[in-house]
């Protein structure tokens, strides 16, 4: 296997786990963790859904009010889509999401869509500095 090959399988595993990280650090509400997916500019943009735009801290804070409504998310994210740009340092990547968000009185809401995010490769490794969220349906469910 060439070296080109080898780097863009790394970079397509370094991105999946990057969105493992940022499913992982909402659905457990771990700011710390949340914060380790995004550059310290990034800007975040969760209005298809309902949420605001804004930057990484003004997001935490949003999430960190909001989500305590929910029992329990827990965000499945996949059919990756990585294009890495001609310098290799930045990538874009849309990925699908489906996610069940349980309230305290057994309802559950569901939503899925697509997230899309600007990468820059860091030190730490690939960061998001952009993310929009790309709402395509919501359900409710009793249980």
């Amino acid at each position: 296997m060439d070296d080109a090959t080898l780097r863009a399988l790394a970079d397509r595993i370094a991105a999946e786990d990057l969105l493992t990280r940022y499913a992982t650090a909402v659905d457990r509400r771990d700011w710390d963790l949340y914060r380790t997916v995004f550059t310290p500019d990034a800007e975040v943009d969760y209005t298809s859904a309902g949420g605001i735009a804004g930057t990484l801290e003004e997001v935490v804070e949003f999430l960190t009010t909001t989500l305590p409504m929910f029992e329990m998310t827990q965000h499945v994210v996949g059919n990756v889509d990585l294009t890495v740009g001609a310098d290799g340092d930045e990538a874009h990547v849309t990925a699908t999401y489906t996610n069940p968000m349980r309230l305290p009185d057994g309802e559950v809401w569901f939503t899925g869509g697509w997230y899309h995010h600007d990468l820059v490769r860091t030190a730490e490794g690939w960061r998001s500095r952009r993310l929009r969220e790309e709402s395509a349906w919501f359900d409710r469910a009793p249980f």
